[in-house]
């Protein structure tokens, strides 16, 4: 049975005439909107103040910002920025000896997944003095949800697609100038996302796992780090490896970066039912 390919090339976002809302932003929004409205609940069941809401929103809005920003700059991209410290902090790029406004135009979620919860252990010690794997349990659930929507926004972009397929099966992504079927790595990653939010979501309200301080964020980290790695082996390169000056060939640095956040993972699971039993 043959597929034939989609070809996407959406619109920017929703043009107002005077300003127009970006599909990727919309998303962004969402995550945090919808995310806030779910966490509201898990902090009425668990009774924590409804005030401590707003707190962490900050604490995890603003810690994702510099994490993800970071972890492009060191991660991916220490190449350039090495000589570019300024562009690190400022939306502005020297194009041709002169200064243009360009936005940041790098963001890696690995970057993310080490500063919020740096974050969350000053929240948990400063504002809900309980453990810090306590609040990690319970956010990692609307992390999940929050992937769905960005992987979302990365479609509604055109960016980190998957290599060609070969097939009549795909996705074209006609505004990133591309003719051929790709595989859409970003709808991939987001749907599995969703049902990993449904699957946290089902074991918070049903079983007694939250109970087990620590497991519902190692089974976060398992399951979301795996998935990563192993659709990272259909997505185009975010950055060129040198053939055989990369050490870890043949795995590419999302990979290899995933493989200990799993192990984090697995040793949190199995930490929690060894004291648990």
């Amino acid at each position: 049975m043959s597929f034939l390919a989609i070809t996407w090339d959406p619109s920017i976002g929703i043009d107002l005439g005077f300003f127009t809302i970006r599909w990727y932003s919309l998303m962004f929004v969402a995550a945090f909107l919808l995310g806030l409205r779910l966490m509201k609940k898990i902090y009425i069941e668990d009774k924590i103040p409804a005030e401590k809401l707003d707190v962490i929103f900050m604490y995890v809005f603003v810690s994702m910002l510099i994490g993800m920003r970071l972890g492009d700059v060191f991660f991916y991209s220490w190449d350039h920025y090495k000589d570019h410290l300024l562009e690190i902090i400022l939306p502005f790029k020297q194009i041709n000896g002169s200064w243009k406004f360009t936005g940041f135009t790098g963001f890696a979620s690995h970057g993310a997944a080490i500063a919020i919860p740096i974050a969350m252990y000053f929240y948990a010690k400063k504002h809900l003095q309980k453990p810090w794997l306590f609040i990690l349990d319970r956010l990692a659930i609307m992390v999940a949800l929050a992937g769905f929507f960005i992987r979302l926004g990365n479609f509604f972009n055109s960016e980190i697609y998957g290599k060609e397929t070969g097939s009549n099966f795909g996705v074209i992504f006609k505004a990133a100038g591309e003719k051929a079927a790709r595989h859409p790595t970003q709808l991939y990653e987001a749907f599995s996302y969703l049902i990993l939010f449904f699957v946290m979501w089902h074991l918070y309200w049903k079983t007694d796992k939250k109970q087990q301080t620590g497991y519902l964020f190692g089974l976060f980290m398992v399951v979301l780090w795996s998935l990563r790695f192993v659709i990272e082996f259909l997505k185009e390169p975010q950055v060129q490896q040198r053939g055989e000056e990369w050490f870890f060939s043949p795995l590419n640095t999302g990979q290899v970066l995933s493989i200990p956040l799993v192990l984090i993972g697995i040793w949190l699971m199995f930490r929690t039912s060894k004291k648990e039993a």
